[in-house]
């Protein structure tokens, strides 16, 4: 059990003294800074919320906080899907809403300095102004940078591009204590002692407070063009998945849904059709290309069409018009919406397997609908085998919720952890996912997590209870 103590008047008036009239406490906070984007998590009220604007203020609460022995939770958009930002045993949330520019670029370097609440999709835009590209490229476009940064997020563009991590170049960071640092620095390559940088990257916010990020960027691409491809059923179209790189292709996004997650998506958008109504298809993949001219994506098409054709696709529709890339990338980012609108509550297993084992995994987690009765939907990042599953609470009791999808996680996450597959792919740990972090890597991993930990954050008041945290 914890024992930290509690926000008073007192401290409650040093933290208005630092951040006038940006301070929240009782019925002024936000019911939505209580949890996150899987409310499945629980909901804790935080003592107190700061929105600060500077680095500086985040280092006099943290200081504050430290030294009065008082949990301090970073926050950005509140998006994540393993509550890692909610304030689990009390104290300060500390949000970096505020903190939202984007403070200048350095063009001959190609990297983008920016603060840590900016969101995603304000820094896509701004930088394709530029003739620019951040390719990290998550699902939750109005997610801050901070967040991704914290989480390691990594979207559908990570087969060709990678993960957030690959983008990170430098970060300004306050440290539990208040102590003020920097990692990294804007080179192309380091090998300057212990990666301090990759440690914090996806930390979630448990070993220090990010302030300012350089981040990498890379020209944008002129061209790219998307292949919608059904297939009889969903093995057919994970097989298929391994044919691409065999064939020296590079594919931008590799997806793959079934039909009935394509359907209920296109029924929550309100478009029919958006994917093309094969009355044959089972599921598919979605599959998109860039490069510099259309003659070059054209040859990549017809090589990916024979070698698709081959693997027993039904057809290969090319989405080649804005209307129809827009719609067909629309449905697929309104998934998860989807089936949150379908059903009273959900869980969500973010696994990541290795490729070549998709396939049989995602028979494995069929097989336990049946078994257990209860729904489970599922799509993923087929590419770099991260996988997005849903159990589904329909109409089930609550005593029966718990117990089936109890049952049906842990079989899930013990079956990825023995074909060599990790517990999250990209969404995190949070507090909701730490019993199968520590079955995953085992005591001693745990350990050496603890020790960094304890490292960074001598007085564990940094988002305690989370990642290794066993608060």
């Amino acid at each position: 059990m914890s024992n930290y103590n509690k926000v008073t008047p007192e401290i409650v008036e040093k933290l208005m003294a630092i951040a006038p009239n940006r301070v929240f406490v009782d019925v002024d906070i936000n019911k939505d800074y209580t949890h996150d984007e899987m409310p499945e998590y629980g909901s804790y009220l935080p003592e107190a919320v700061v929105e600060v604007t500077s680095a500086e203020e985040i280092s006099a609460i943290m200081k504050l906080c430290n030294d009065m022995n008082i949990p301090v939770i970073p926050r950005g958009a509140g998006t994540g899907l393993a509550g890692a930002s909610v304030a689990k045993f009390g104290g300060v949330i500390i949000s970096t809403i505020k903190m939202n520019k984007i403070l200048g670029y350095d063009l001959e370097n190609f990297t983008v300095t920016v603060q840590p609440g900016v969101l995603l999709n304000d820094l896509a835009e701004d930088c394709v102004k530029r003739d620019l590209l951040y390719p990290p490229d998550p699902g939750e476009k109005f997610a801050t940078i901070g967040g991704n940064v914290s989480t390691n997020a990594g979207g559908m563009r990570a087969v060709k591009y990678g993960v957030t991590r690959d983008y990170v170049r430098a970060m300004k960071v306050v440290l539990p204590t208040g102590e003020m640092t920097s990692f990294g620095s804007n080179v192309a390559k380091n090998s300057s002692g212990y990666s301090l940088i990759n440690l914090m990257v996806g930390s979630e916010g448990t070993l220090g407070f990010i302030t300012e990020l350089t981040l990498k960027l890379i020209p944008l691409p002129k061209e790219n063009i998307s292949l919608i491809v059904p297939f009889e059923d969903l093995d057919a179209c994970i097989e298929a998945v391994p044919k691409f790189f065999m064939n020296k292709l590079a594919p931008v996004a590799l997806e793959f849904m079934d039909k009935d997650i394509v359907r209920m998506s296109e029924k929550f958008l309100e478009k029919k059709d958006i994917f093309p109504c094969t009355d044959e298809a089972g599921a598919y993949l979605l599959v998109t290309f860039d490069g510099n001219s259309l003659e070059e994506l054209e040859k990549m098409t017809e090589v990916a069409s024979e070698m698709l054709f081959e693997a027993g696709a039904i057809d290969v529709f090319v989405a080649d018009t804005p209307e129809l890339k827009k719609n067909t990338w629309a449905a697929r980012g309104s998934f998860l919406e989807a089936i949150l609108a379908d059903t009273p509550s959900l869980d969500e297993c973010d696994v990541v397997v290795p490729r070549n084992k998709i396939a049989s995994y995602l028979k494995f987690v069929n097989s336990l609908e049946e078994k257990y009765g209860i729904r489970i939907r599922s799509f993923g990042h087929a590419g770099d085998g991260n996988l997005h599953i849903y159990a589904c609470k329909d109409e089930l009791t609550d005593e029966e919720w718990e117990k089936k999808n109890s049952a049906v996680m842990d079989e899930m996450y013990s079956k990825a952890a023995e074909i060599g597959g990790q517990v999250s792919g990209e969404h995190g740990v949070g507090h909701a996912k730490m019993i199968y972090l520590q079955r995953s890597i085992g005591d001693t991993n745990i350990a050496l997590m603890e020790g960094i930990k304890k490292a960074f954050d001598p007085n564990l008041i940094l988002n305690p209870g989370k990642v290794c945290d066993k608060l």
